[in-house]
């Protein structure tokens, strides 16, 4: 429900405030005074994107860094070491757009715009199902833009993911390892290296023996994704599942991702996500903790008569 609702916020932050008061969302204008819709404007949505692209990846990669990757504890150096992180990511991602998407952007400079037309909407707003998006080479745009902020959002995921569910496995593994050699007890468990590398080669391993069933699902069988719904989707579960592993909270990315997907979906309206799909998967939560719990206790149960009869 977070990542859904982080997902809604992200769409609704697509709204660009004009110089002369008016929201306008893709091709439609409103009245910024009286939240009456005016008329139909066709902007450059391309250029914005490759425009703003450099500043989300700026302030990302600067708060992540600040976050998650302090290289000291003195706050100006913490501080600079971020602001130069993002600099250079910005730095690097405006390069890569203008060198890869160079010819569609003097291409989309050089085109006409289309005329306006004066007509009314009076249609709801809450969903965004019925707003009309880039055409033509515009739209190219927009989608190579947000085709490389999805790999770096893909990244951000993976890195959130790593930091709590690939934890959750690992917990119990090291804390039982800690009782074993008579470590210390409640929150003062020490980690060894090496079996975090176990756990990451695990969740490397899963990826790739049965992770395509998973992607297949999240990917094609929810909804309709593109780039800007993917990054949408994929950048708002990892900032929930990002902030809950920083609380030391253990929750699932694979549920936030869900959620946020969903989202992305109910954004457009409530016939673009595939019910019999997502009563599959609502299905599947509330199976397997009942199913984990009863297995639990049966191999707890099975290795406690073992080791009576070895010991």
């Amino acid at each position: 429900m977070v990542g859904f609702g982080l997902v809604y916020g992200a769409w609704c932050c697509l709204l660009e405030f004009s110089g002369n008061g008016d929201f306008i969302v893709g091709d439609l204008a409103i009245d910024g005074s009286n939240g009456v819709v005016s008329r139909v404007q066709i902007h450059p949505q391309g250029q914005a994107a490759a425009a703003a692209a450099p500043i989300a990846v700026f302030l990302g990669v600067t708060g992540i860094s600040f976050a998650a990757f302090p290289l000291s504890e003195i706050f100006p150096l913490a501080l600079a070491q971020a602001l130069a992180s993002g600099a250079a990511g910005a730095f690097l991602v405006d390069r890569i757009i203008r060198k890869q998407l160079g010819h569609l952007l003097v291409k989309a400079s050089s085109t006409q715009p289309e005329p306006k037309e004066n007509a009314t909407h009076s249609k709801n707003i809450g969903l965004l199902s019925d707003f009309a998006g880039p055409k033509g080479t515009q739209l190219e745009i927009v989608y190579g833009v947000f085709g490389y902020m999805q790999i770096l959002s893909a990244c951000f995921m993976s890195f959130a993911h790593g930091g709590n569910d690939v934890s959750n496995a690992i917990g119990p593994l090291a804390a039982a390892l800690s009782i074993l050699h008579g470590g210390a007890s409640g929150t003062d468990i020490v980690i060894p290296l090496d079996v975090l590398a176990w756990g990451g080669f695990g969740i490397v391993a899963g990826l790739m023996v049965w992770g395509y069933r998973v992607i297949a699902t999240i990917g094609k069988k929810i909804t309709e994704l593109t780039p800007t719904r993917g990054f949408a989707a994929e950048f708002a579960a990892a900032s929930v599942v990002l902030v809950a592993s920083k609380l030391g909270l253990p929750i699932s990315a694979t549920h936030t991702l869900v959620g946020a997907v969903m989202g992305v979906g109910f954004a457009r309206g409530l016939n673009s996500v595939r019910v019999e799909t997502v009563r599959e998967i609502v299905v599947s939560w509330a199976v397997t903790i009942p199913v984990g719990a009863i297995f639990a206790v049966l191999y707890t149960w099975i290795f406690t008569k073992l080791l009576s009869y070895i010991l």
